[in-house]
């Protein structure tokens, strides 16, 4: 999420995690007749406020709902940690706890720019660790609907963009940015997200599949901040227009500053999240 790249505030995210300060010191951006320019603005101005977070850890509810409206609930842990090299991505470590037949399963995400990231899964039942390989990452997430490429730190560097135009969003003014995966496999076109103009919040992302044909639709709620200066959405909601299925993640509240460290984001840590 190539200039100096982090996250930009576009899906999930840190994965699904998501950033930004109280009262964003917003530079002067580019004009509409620089749509190209306007738009890698404002996406470097929100990765740019996330800067310095350096480690999270904290717990989810996974609400799942088919297309006959049945439900089914998982809870997770989900921990972060910020590269300390500033052209490479984070690293993140997804752990399941419930229910009973997923329990100990995890996954451990090493994001990149340009090259593919990595990505390994332990699977307890056969006590093994498997890397995921970059052609499956569009899809779908232990039956979400959240892809496996949604779960990585969204790099700005990974990406094209172009603003669209300016709206109303709630109560709110977003900016609206299309942006192209430059990477290889994803399972999306194109993705367009709005981000408010105050604190540069994502808001929604409107995501594409590979024919061009509308997706799937994330919204950002609950937005929580932390240290005076990091913001958390605390609700993300994914639904999918073709299968009508959706996927509800419901965060607690976020622990900065815990200690972790590289050897929490390994291979043997995967076997050791029980």
């Amino acid at each position: 999420m190539t200039f100096s790249p982090k996250r930009f505030i576009g899906a999930a995210f840190v994965a699904l995690s998501f950033t930004l300060p109280a009262a964003a010191e917003v530079p002067a951006l580019p004009g509409p007749n620089e749509p190209e320019a306007r738009g890698l603005a404002i996406a470097k101005t929100s990765d740019a406020t996330n800067i310095g977070y350096g480690d999270t850890t904290t717990e989810m509810q996974m609400i799942l709902t088919n297309a006959n409206g049945d439900v089914s609930e998982r809870r997770l842990r989900f921990n972060t940690l910020e590269n300390k090299n500033p052209d490479d991505g984070d690293w993140s470590m997804m752990i399941f706890d419930e229910p009973r037949d997923v329990a100990g399963t995890a996954m451990l995400t090493y994001a990149h720019i340009l090259e593919a990231d990595e990505q390994w899964m332990f699977l307890p039942a056969l006590k093994r660790v498997k890397r995921i390989s970059s052609v499956n990452k569009s899809g779908p997430f232990m039956g979400s609907e959240f892809a496996f490429e949604d779960f990585s730190s969204q790099e700005v560097g990974k990406y094209s963009y172009k603003w669209l135009r300016d709206e109303a969003c709630g109560e709110l003014t977003c900016h609206v940015v299309e942006r192209r995966p430059l990477y290889e496999y994803s399972g999306y076109t194109r993705m367009v997200s709005w981000t408010d103009t105050t604190d540069y919040q994502v808001r929604k992302i409107v995501y594409y599949d590979r024919k061009d044909s509308l997706l799937k639709t994330l919204t950002f709620d609950d937005y929580r901040q932390y240290l005076g200066k990091f913001w958390r959405a605390h609700e993300l909601s994914m639904e999918n227009h073709i299968n009508k299925k959706s996927t509800i993640l419901r965060w607690d509240d976020y622990q900065f500053d815990n200690g972790l460290s590289e050897k929490d984001f390994d291979q043997n840590s995967l076997k050791r999240t029980r």
